[in-house]
């Protein structure tokens, strides 16, 4: 099963996590299939602490990927901010 899942990279203590589209079996930080965004929990000021390309989630899930709970979070929170300055 193909499944949409954090990757952790980063230093000790400054956590960076890539979005990934990957086959379930790997390991977390294994060989992946396509990159699809980042997030840096430690994003400070005007950094940017999320990024997802919407077209290449939309078509992974069109295909059946299953995004995990994580995931899931994050896209609602990626999309909030995204509708935020639009309404403003």
């Amino acid at each position: 099963m193909v499944v949409i899942r954090l990757s952790r990279g980063g230093s000790k203590a400054r956590p960076f996590f890539n979005i990934v589209v990957t086959d379930k079996r790997t390991r977390r930080d294994g060989r992946f299939i396509e990159r699809v965004g980042f997030y840096n929990p430690l994003a400070r000021g005007g950094e940017e602490s999320i990024r997802i390309e919407q077209d290449r989630l939309t078509y992974w899930r069109g295909v059946g990927a299953q995004a995990s709970p994580t995931v899931e979070r994050l896209v609602q929170q990626a999309a909030k901010k995204a509708a935020a300055p639009a309404a403003v």
